[in-house]
């Protein structure tokens, strides 16, 4: 056999294996232990998900399409030459919590089948955020319905299967129940409130994500926001579900550092010019702490300024304004394996401040005691807080840019800073509403933003009758395909 035919072969092989990875390789593996009680599996389901969906907020897609980050080598991500995209990380995550949830209904747990189904919920609405259709319904069937080739559902089902999930889980958490073990639940040390403040907010977010064509997401909210008894919220600095990092090995640690990833990948991920510039022209002290100074400002060959970002999609950006004296860093902090301030971040209170903000500004809402302006305020006050700016929050808003002017604009540039790290929802809340608006760069494949990602090369090659299904279905497989959220 000659090479090239031995070497599509070979991938072929693999790309296949990897497919069933994507759903089912866990349900089948003779390794996997098949009876524990599923306090075990809790730990690995909340750690995994919270590392995982930080990992991808600073390193990876997401953080160059939300132009939070611009990498000065291997700049394909940035310029947006993604091509198909694996979700098979993803659906792992939800082997291990179906497992979870499999185990406490055996064993007669509730508390512990609440819990995986409000973590299925997130890790289902990640995938359908960032792909649109998706295997939902049918999907880790294989064991027991001998389903390999599962068929998509439409985001819309999705959708409002999983604000229905959230829902119910609120309500089962108000019951009486056997307590969660503190010790393996790491996120909210078997405090059920906040479980139940994680449920409504992550249904909040959603709510809002999908309110152009769900009819009833505003009467939803409404709902939520009349009854703060029945629906707590993350509000307040105590209830954010942040998972903390560790730092005694590259799994627990984060993901900027070089511990978890050595200094070269830190070193060439930099802040960009959109960050470093919103952040100087809001005169804003949060810079003090996410970003480096310059070294040598006296070289620059562009900005003097002493914070300088990199712009997207540009020719030799490691060697842009001058080099990499030239430019700025991302913090020290963010090269530790371990800081207080910068954690796993699944939800936190200014993103309901800033999402109960845009609803009462757009008058779709009404909510006693509170405005748009007040919420608004309270989101910059509880970002500032959370990072420890130092300053006055009330210096900082009283400037002419920040104070309060009704627009949806200002109030987009706000949560967007105060996003920087949460998952992908600085691009995704880019993509819903067009703030900040981001312009890709010269070498950039497409002219505009990603609006998604592309079905997996393992789903082409190894469901391809409901993968043209679903592509049929979704009016195309490109990053610039419409899906049911944003049409």
């Amino acid at each position: 056999m000659h090479l090239k035919p031995l070497i599509y072969c070979l991938l072929a092989a693999m790309l296949f294996t990897c497919c069933d990875a994507g759903f089912d390789e866990i349900n089948t593996d003779p390794n996997v232990v098949n009876d524990v009680d599923a306090v075990y599996l809790l730990s690995t389901a909340i750690t995994k998900t919270a590392y995982s969906y930080q990992d991808e907020a600073y390193y990876r897609h997401p953080a160059s399409a939300g132009r939070y980050v611009t990498l000065v080598r291997n700049e394909n991500m940035d310029k947006f030459s993604w091509g198909p995209r694996d979700w098979t990380p993803v659906y792992t995550r939800l082997m291990t919590i179906k497992q979870l949830q499999t185990q406490a209904e055996k064993h007669h747990q509730p508390q512990y089948v609440v819990l995986s189904r409000i973590l299925r919920a997130f890790n289902f609405a990640y995938i359908t955020d960032l792909w649109g259709d998706a295997p939902y319904s049918k999907a880790l069937l294989a064991r027991e319905k001998d389903n390999i080739h599962p068929a998509y559902d439409k985001q819309e089902t999705i959708y409002i299967d999983l604000l229905y999930e959230l829902k119910a889980c609120n309500e089962a958490l108000r019951q009486p129940l056997p307590a969660i073990d503190a010790e393996y639940d790491v996120l909210f040390k078997g405090d059920v409130e906040k479980w139940r403040r994680f449920a409504n907010s992550l249904r909040l977010r959603m709510l809002l994500r999908c309110a152009k064509n769900y009819p009833n997401a505003w009467a939803e909210m409404q709902l939520m926001v009349n009854d703060p008894q029945l629906y707590p919220l993350v509000n307040d600095q105590a209830y954010n579900a942040v998972l903390r990092y560790i730092g005694t090995n590259a799994e627990n640690s984060w993901p900027g550092s070089d511990v978890a990833n050595g200094y070269n990948e830190f070193d060439k991920r930099k802040p960009s010019k959109e960050l470093v510039d919103m952040l100087l022209t809001y005169n804003d002290p949060r810079i003090r702490i996410w970003i480096d100074k310059v070294v040598d400002v006296a070289s620059a060959t562009i900005d003097k300024n002493e914070y300088v970002g990199v712009p997207n999609a540009i020719s030799q950006p490691a060697q842009y304004n001058g080099g990499n004296n030239c430019i700025s860093n991302f913090a020290p902090a963010m090269n530790k394996a371990a800081d207080p301030r910068f954690n796993a971040i699944l939800i936190g209170c200014w993103e309901v401040s800033f999402i109960l903000s845009e609803a009462l500004q757009s008058g779709r809402i009404t909510m006693a005691g509170c405005t748009g302006q007040s919420m608004y305020y309270q989101g910059i006050k509880q970002s500032m807080e959370y990072y420890g700016a130092g300053v006055p929050y009330t210096s900082y808003t009283a400037q002419p840019l920040v104070k309060y002017n009704g627009s949806l604009r200002q109030l987009m540039h706000q949560k967007w800073l105060s996003q920087l790290n949460v998952g992908a929802e600085g691009w995704l809340e880019h993509r819903r509403t067009g703030f900040p608006v981001f312009v890709p760069g010269p070498l950039a494949a497409q002219r505009n933003i990603p609006l998604r990602y592309m079905y997996p090369l393992t789903e082409i090659l190894n469901n391809p009758v409901e993968y043209d299904r679903a592509k049929k279905q979704m009016g195309g497989d490109e990053q610039t395909t419409r899906m049911w959220l944003i049409k």
